[in-house]
């Protein structure tokens, strides 16, 4: 049967979404979980939380969906240690470092991958299964056909968002938040600025980032059917209250295959943006998908019964069976629950009846008052002499006594075998000064001064290339050293034929690729070409570095949320590059901003933008030849001044990144680069290269 994974941002939400029937919970401990701003556990109420769910049969695992940096690991370290003592059942990673880590330190506990790793394909699913991970966490952008098709074919568990909030980007590739105010959503402080008005001019403003809330309660038999591990319910940052509804209308949903109005009124009374949607699911996109929060008065009378289905409760969750042995010299009972878990107590000795005999039905009905403990009675077996009797009190005892005995099994867990981390070879990098890499977005941008600057890497999109291959294969046989830069975003249905282009530029020349995303590698490997990682990778730390070295990458470019003292300190296991100019991209996206305000994708028309309340502009454009969107900053990263301090970093390659320039801003760039012309804080930012994240 499907699992049904519920939020638990407090100890109280975790209650309610066991009393609710939750098969498992996800929860955080400490500062490496994406929801930083929930109440989250300490190490010692994350045992407590352990112990409550393991006694009533409910799974625990702990979020670590950040990014961590080197500074961090020891305390990373510290807390998958002391969460593996306390008997998590898993671990929900993001970062590929920390991975390593946890493998390293608990090899025995499963590692789940976040849905902040952009899973999103079946490659993707089978790159994270040799990398030892049980279970990954599908990106909530997929269909239902796209899902099944990865559950079909995947070796390892697969789980499913099923209801609650939906960013408007993919998760794991926001920066808008982080670039906005310094909370980057990579590492859990997520200001949520999509949820703001945006214009398309100066008066137009909207909210064209703002999703309805996921839903997916008529779909869970579908889901069950097709393979689906586990069905996660999102809401951390969410009341106890509303956990409990989600989880309890969820979970009659699962056991009686249907879904009454009565279920549909409480998901909505618990949280709703003028409604929900299941357009990702259903393949529906468009501007019907979005909506905002309403702002009415919480119902009390909702709150009253949600709040009673888990405070000072216990349902029962656990299934227990009863032996009960009552004889002339002694009377003992036995209890046994699903795991195997077996435990005995003896009571008063049986005395004669005067009257009236114990029956095996007076003493079943006893048995079976199970009420205020986690357990309820499945079935009782019975062996009385005859002509015997016992008191209530006493089989009353004897039921406590072995409950009591079994909830304190249930809660034990052997202290598994631990391992240490292997020590990160420190690598200092390049010594001498890194060289320019180049970026471009279309043809016009690669001008003559560009092509006699000696880049080490030009990056040009695969889309151009092939659509243009003589061309390209005239400059690659020239020497100009041509890469092709992949979407992020690349989903099953789409790689056969990024396959067939991929080929074409390998016959042209083209002998490496830009990859930003972990679905790509193996479709790369397969064409024959050579792996160049990108920011979408989110490399943050040294143990991820050393992770791109086993992955035989050529070179890694590192997070553009890191300080140059991280950069510097930051082994570099392979090449490292570091992006110093362009419009930062912000976010990527699903649905066309564009097509959902004009009904057409005009993006092919040239860079659209999104005003927001400050007047401050954010160009759009496409992602790759797709109708997907990806969002830029509006004021550009720029370095270029800063060439002599970058010199002292150990950086393989300078990156200039060109989006919404033209060819007369690409020359100015570059002789701004070769000049190391001074900043312009007008229309340029230092990124968080200088300022750090909150």
């Amino acid at each position: 049967m499907i699992e049904l994974l519920a939020p638990a941002g407090s100890m109280e939400a975790l209650k309610a979404a066991v009393q609710n029937g939750a098969d498992a919970v996800y929860l955080g401990c400490g500062s490496f979980n994406a929801r930083q701003s929930a109440k989250n556990f300490t190490i010692q109420t994350l045992s407590e939380a352990v112990k409550y769910c393991h006694v009533r049969g409910v799974q625990v695992h702990l979020t670590l969906n950040t990014l961590v940096s080197d500074r961090e690991m020891d305390a990373c370290f510290e807390l998958i240690r002391q969460a593996a003592i306390a008997g998590v059942d898993a671990f929900i990673v993001q970062d590929l470092g920390v991975v390593e880590l946890c493998r390293q330190i608990a090899p025995k506990v499963p590692i789940h991958g976040s849905t902040q790793m952009t899973v999103h394909s079946l490659p993707g699913v089978l790159l994270c299964a040799a990398w030892g991970m049980t279970r990954v966490v599908l990106s909530r952008e997929l269909s239902r056909e796209e899902i099944r098709y990865i559950c079909e074919n995947s070796p390892i568990e697969i789980e499913v968002f099923g209801h609650g909030a939906l960013c408007m980007c993919y998760s794991g590739q926001c920066y808008l938040s982080a670039a906005i105010g310094g909370r980057s959503g990579n590492r859990g402080r997520c200001a949520q600025p999509c949820r703001l008005p945006y214009g398309f001019g100066r008066s137009e403003h909207k909210y064209p980032l703002s999703l309805k809330d996921n839903c997916l309660v008529h779909y869970v038999k579908d889901l069950e059917e097709m393979g689906v591990a586990s069905l996660k319910l999102e809401g951390r940052m969410k009341k106890p209250e509303y956990v409990a509804t989600v989880t309890r209308v969820y979970r009659q949903a699962l056991n009686e295959g249907r879904v009454t109005r009565a279920m549909e009124k409480a998901l909505h009374d618990a949280f709703n943006r003028q409604g929900f949607t299941d357009g990702y699911y259903a393949a529906e996109k468009g501007p019907q998908m979005f909506g905002i929060r309403d702002d009415r008065s919480e119902d009390a009378a909702w709150a009253k019964a949600a709040r009673e289905s888990y405070e000072a409760v216990e349902n029962g969750l656990v299934s227990v069976k009863f032996k009960a042995l009552i004889t002339e010299n002694r009377s003992e009972l036995t209890v046994r629950d699903p795991d195997g878990n077996v435990c005995k107590a003896r009571g008063d000795t049986p005395q004669m009846a005067r009257t009236r005999p114990l029956l095996a039905e007076d003493l079943a009905a006893r048995l079976a008052k199970t009420g205020g403990t986690p357990f309820r009675c499945a079935d009782v077996q019975c062996r009385i002499e005859p002509g015997y009797t016992l008191s209530a009190a006493s089989i009353n005892a004897m039921r406590r006594d072995v409950l009591t005995q079994l909830m304190a099994v249930r809660a034990r867990r052997d202290t598994p075998a631990l391992g240490k981390p292997r020590k990160v070879r420190e690598v200092f990098g390049r010594r001498e000064e890194p060289g320019l890499t180049v970026q471009i977005t279309n043809r016009e941008q690669i001008t003559g001064r560009l092509l006699n600057m000696g880049a080490q890497v030009i990056y040009v999109p695969l889309h151009l290339v092939t659509e243009d291959h003589i061309y390209f294969e005239e400059l690659i046989r020239k020497g100009c050293p041509i890469a092709v830069a992949l979407p992020r975003i690349v989903h099953d249905g789409e790689l056969e034929g990024l396959k067939q282009e991929l080929r074409l530029a390998r016959r042209i020349g083209v002998r490496e690729a830009l990859v930003g995303n972990l679905g790509l590698m193996i479709p790369v490997r397969e064409c024959g070409l050579a792996i160049r990682g990108d920011f979408g990778l989110n490399i943050f730390n040294s143990r991820a570095m050393e992770v791109c070295k086993k992955l035989e990458l050529q070179s890694a470019a590192l997070s553009f949320e890191m300080t140059l003292p991280q950069i510097r300190d930051v082994s570099k296991a392979v090449d490292t590059e570091l992006l110093i100019y362009g419009r930062m991209p912000l976010m990527v996206t699903e649905n066309c901003i564009m097509k959902n305000r004009m009904g057409a994708c005009v993006c092919q028309q040239g860079p659209q933008k999104l005003v927001d309340r400050t007047g401050a502009e954010f160009p759009i454009i496409k992602d790759g030849r797709s109708c997907r969107s990806v969002l830029l900053n509006g004021k550009k990263l720029s370095l270029l001044d800063r060439r002599e301090d970058l010199s002292r970093l150990g950086l393989w390659g300078l990156r200039l990144y060109f989006t919404t320039e033209n060819a007369r801003e690409v020359d100015r760039c570059l002789r701004d680069f070769v000049n190391m012309a001074p900043f312009e804080p007008g229309s340029c930012t230092r990124g968080l290269y200088l300022r750090g994240l909150d």
